[in-house]
């Protein structure tokens, strides 16, 4: 009988420690298809077609811009609001909203008055939207037949016009009020026309022919 109290006396001085098991997660960086596609393959190819001496001359798209102007907004701000969540689901980013600088009577707008909104896209956000928008949303244009290349801006930027904002798989269409449209700006570093037609060309945009004269 005085074992086993012992015993007992001995397990309940033994103090329990406890473990704290840390678990460590590995970060792993998914590599983005274009942004590979460009350093590995566009930079070397448009080094040859266009005689750069250098690396740092090629042309390289900075950011995407999508605007959407709403100008049912001044009198239905549902409207507006309903456009700032269809460019969040589009570009999965916060978009911020645009104000009217002047007021136009004709119009009914006042300064000051909300109007838009856009979003700007860089870096790995920027070229997952390129290659969402060259293989999975401009094949769902009703009888696409390719992009105009007669909207460049003379400085190397290249904006495309939306008409319907449901060509992107993102929206569901049972849930659209309103059919909306947008602009779609591509800013790249190219200093001509020409050299961005190149670059986007390389990246893979469909345009129909090249209509450009090289400066």
């Amino acid at each position: 009988m005085a074992e086993k109290k012992e015993q007992k006396i001995k397990k309940e001085k033994t103090p329990k420690v406890k473990v704290k098991v840390k678990e460590t997660v590995a970060k792993v960086d998914i590599p983005v298809r274009l942004e590979g596609i460009y350093k590995k393959e566009i930079v070397p190819s448009l080094m040859k077609k266009i005689n750069y001496k250098s690396v740092m001359q090629v042309p390289k798209l900075s950011k995407i811009v999508i605007n959407m102007g709403v100008g049912a907004a001044a009198s239905d701000s549902k409207v507006l609001d309903d456009a700032v969540k269809i460019i969040e689901t589009i570009s999965g980013q916060k978009s911020s909203i645009r104000i009217a600088k002047k007021a136009i009577s004709n119009f009914k707008l006042r300064e000051g008055m909300k109007i838009g909104t856009k979003v700007t896209l860089r870096r790995d956000n920027m070229y997952e939207f390129l290659d969402r928008m060259i293989n999975i949303v401009l094949p769902r244009v009703r009888d696409f037949r390719g992009l105009s290349d007669k909207s460049f801006d003379g400085r190397g930027n290249y904006t495309l016009g939306v008409k319907e904002h449901v060509i992107f798989p993102e929206i569901d269409i049972d849930r659209v009020n309103k059919v909306l449209g947008m602009d779609i700006t591509f800013v790249t570093t190219a200093k001509t026309d020409a050299e961005a037609y190149e670059l986007l060309l390389a990246f893979g945009f469909p345009f129909i022919k090249k209509e450009l004269k090289s400066a």
